[in-house]
């Protein structure tokens, strides 16, 4: 069995290719998005995933053992949890490094959008400073269950399914910004088609809500109220 090599430089090398070996799997990918939209027991992410508890299991473990996902007991549920450290950031530098690099992913995304009217878009600058005026409403159209683990302070949570019966419950005076899990994700670009068809000014957050949290701005879930992530997860390492 071969041993890390005596160069420092090389074995740094070899962690962290050992690291990025961990996160060299799909399924993994798709757990820890899951993951990072907030805690959540074994089954449930198998049924997010669409595996097997077993084989989601499996990949936790694996997850785990890299650092990438820590765990809490409650019973007999074990959740998981977002590790330490620069995790958001990580996988939100990876998905740029691949739509940079791979004309593939660019193709499948372009693919995926398929009215070019819902693609106009805010940065998370700009939505800071639209907050701040007062002259926006926040939609989250994730399901609730996402949306009380946390989600940014003041937005409303219509889940995308009812969004077509309730939309009369946003002001019409206002302009409505819809955010989902990520830049991956069709939720808000539908919540737009949706908005626009019944003559609403809606535009969508480039980024989810997982980028939020990985830029360390305040959060809120339904329990706690509005925190400070960094803080937040401070107050968790010192917990464990």
């Amino acid at each position: 069995m071969s041993s890390l090599p005596d160069n420092p430089q090389a074995q740094i090398f070899t962690e962290l290719a050992e690291l990025a070996r961990c996160l060299g799997n799909a399924h993994r990918l798709t757990l820890l998005e899951h993951i990072a939209q907030g805690e959540r027991p074994v089954d449930r992410l198998a049924i997010l995933s669409g595996l097997s508890v077993a084989n989601t299991s499996q990949h936790l473990q694996h997850l785990k053992r890299a650092g990438f996902v820590t765990t809490r007991r409650e019973g007999k549920q074990v959740y998981y949890r977002l590790g330490s450290g620069p995790i958001e950031p990580l996988l939100s530098a990876l998905r740029q490094c691949a739509e940079h690099n791979r004309a593939e992913v660019q193709r499948l995304i372009a693919d995926s959008y398929q009215h070019p009217d819902t693609l106009e878009a805010i940065s998370r600058d700009e939505l800071l400073s639209r907050m701040h005026e007062a002259s926006v409403t926040l939609l989250d159209v994730r399901p609730q269950e996402e949306f009380a683990l946390g989600h940014i302070p003041g937005a409303v949570n219509i889940p995308i399914a009812q969004l077509a019966a309730r939309f009369a419950e946003l002001p019409s005076d206002q302009t409505v910004i819809a955010y989902c899990r990520g830049p991956y994700c069709l939720l808000s670009v539908d919540a737009v088609e949706i908005l626009s068809k019944q003559g609403r000014t809606a535009l969508r957050l480039k980024e989810g809500y997982p980028d939020w949290k990985a830029a360390g701005l305040a959060v809120e879930t339904l329990d706690t109220g509005a925190t400070n992530d960094r803080a937040q997860n401070a107050s968790s390492t010192e917990a464990k």
